[in-house]
């Protein structure tokens, strides 16, 4: 294949770097509002029907999912022409979605700096170890491997972790920027107040009925949307010299086709591919950037049935250039034995 890079798209795709305050606002407008108002007709109806229940929680989390993507937008600096009105939307944002704005904004740069570098990995990513690195590991390290891959972990346990014990602490150790320190500790300290002022208000136990349904449903989609962008069988991985920014957006970032009510909720995130090439780019031109190019009808496409079936690859194998899941890293590490006890025998 040749040598693509990002300076080869830039002018096609200049034209979609435009963002326009209207449809900023405009999304704010259908995707907030319709979370308020679904989260206060939860709560006004709640016990009338555990059906109507968990109807309500299941719409109210695609529109807290589009409002992460709208705060995902502002911390690229996309959503707003304004770089304050992105900082200071997306600061409110975060509190909706329980996440510190200029903290992740931070670790999510580093995430598009270093996708696909194996010698990058580690930060805003999903962990990924090569067979090599996970047959190296003792037996807990590998159990504890196992456990973090496991989907009843990662879409279960998962949201709990990504949405309200991570944010909270991520940042604020010895040696972290103030800045950042500060962004997770104001954080924090607007949300214990909102919390606590709506758990006195409304009661405890009403509060979490009304808001946890909603928000773990998003976080497990919220997860399993940034697993598949980039956790395919042959997704892309490079190290040192070979790797490549414009490869890891074409070869390691995936086209998600969905359904249109889908793309809606999801804000046209699945054009990943495009988002990793140039993220300046709003999500509201994703869809008009991926049609500007004939490369992009060349990039992974996969589904949703695609997409569940991504779940069960696991690790980097470095000889096949794809991902295996665990029996296939079995299966190989067997074949290699044989080869080497055949080979020797010979000798």
């Amino acid at each position: 294949m040749p040598s693509r890079s990002a300076a080869s798209y830039k002018d096609a795709l200049a034209p979609f770097e435009r963002a326009q305050t209207r449809r900023a606002v405009v999304q704010l407008a259908n995707s907030l509002l319709p979370y308020l108002a679904l989260t206060a007709t939860s709560y006004l109806t709640l016990g009338l029907s555990p059906l109507l229940t968990a109807l309500l929680a299941l719409v109210a989390a695609g529109f807290l999912v589009r409002t992460f993507v709208i705060f995902h937008d502002c911390a690229h600096g996309s959503l707003f022409p304004s770089r304050r009105a992105n900082a200071r939307v997306g600061a409110v944002l975060g509190l909706f979605v329980l996440t510190p704005f200029a903290q992740w904004r931070h670790g999510h740069a580093i995430h598009h700096a270093t996708s696909g570098d194996l010698d990058r990995r580690g930060v805003g990513d999903v962990l990924t170890l090569t067979v090599a690195e996970y047959r190296a590991q003792a037996w807990y390290g590998r159990l504890g491997y196992r456990l973090f891959r496991n989907p009843l972990v990662m879409f279960g346990f998962g949201p709990i972790f990504a949405m309200i014990i991570a944010p909270r602490v991520m940042g604020i150790g010895p040696g972290a920027r103030r800045r950042l320190r500060h962004s997770v500790l104001l954080n924090d300290a607007v949300l214990a107040g909102i919390f606590f002022a709506l758990g006195s208000l409304l009661g405890w136990l009403r509060l979490v009925e009304v808001w946890a349904p909603a928000a773990m449903l998003a976080g497990a989609g919220g997860i399993w949307l940034f697993y598949v962008q980039h956790q395919f069988e042959d997704a892309y991985w490079a190290s040192g010299e070979e790797w490549s920014y414009a490869e890891a957006a074409l070869a390691g970032s995936t086209h998600l086709r969905l359904p249109r009510v889908l793309e809606f909720f999801t804000a046209d995130i699945g054009c990943h591919h495009v988002h990793h090439l140039n993220a300046k780019i709003p999500n509201y031109h994703l869809r008009g950037a991926h049609a500007s190019h004939p490369v992009f009808e060349t990039v992974p496409t996969i589904g949703i049935a695609d997409g569940m079936r991504a779940i069960r690859f696991k690790l980097w194998d470095a000889d096949a250039g794809k991902l295996v899941s665990f029996a296939q890293a079995r299966r190989s590490s067997a074949r290699a034995r044989v080869a080497a006890a055949a080979l020797a025998a010979e000798s």
